[in-house]
């Protein structure tokens, strides 16, 4: 599968079968994962990776009730660390949103590439996550994401056409 098509195919999944994630497809997106480019290089980013059935489960109601995060086979949180981030972004913020947002989406890229299904949780709280997986303070949890191969039809929201968002040299009125 090219770039173009994953890019395409990619959509959020919110049922999943049990079927295991194999071993080799998992490291193939983590590693997808770790090569993706971060402010500075600083790879401000620790990513845990949870099958554990039961710890899935406690992550639901930390999620707010999202039953399919438990339901996937795997999740991975994605956690990062502000003092390794690029502190001088635009000139006032610091990188850190954006390189887990960047690695987390190599990720579901990778995903759908092996025929695994994502979706992005940003709807959590940060605070039980934490205690969960034992995440040290100072270290923000910023994402989570099933993964797991998809169950039931793909539903391909509408997107914005082109000229809506594209402005060509300046900000045009």
């Amino acid at each position: 599968m090219d770039i173009y098509e994953a890019v395409r195919e990619r959509t959020s999944i919110r049922a999943y079968k049990a079927d295991p994630v194999e071993e080799d497809k998992l490291e193939r997106i983590l590693d997808a994962t770790r090569l993706a480019p971060s402010g500075k290089n600083g790879q401000p980013w620790t990513f845990i990776v949870v099958r554990d059935e039961e710890i899935r489960k406690k992550l639901v109601p930390a999620c707010k009730g999202q039953e399919f995060v438990g339901q996937a086979p795997v999740v991975v949180v994605a956690c990062g660390h502000e003092e390794m981030a690029y502190k001088k972004m635009g000139g006032y913020w610091n990188s850190l949103p954006l390189d887990i947002g960047i690695a987390i989406e190599h990720l579901m890229l990778a995903a759908v590439s092996e025929g695994l299904g994502t979706c992005w949780i940003g709807a959590f709280f940060e605070e039980q996550v934490r205690e969960i997986l034992g995440v040290p303070e100072g270290v923000k949890i910023v994402a989570l994401t099933p993964v797991g191969y998809p169950a039931g039809e793909k539903i391909h929201r509408p997107r914005k056409s082109l000229d809506e968002i594209i402005m060509h040299e300046k900000w045009e009125d």
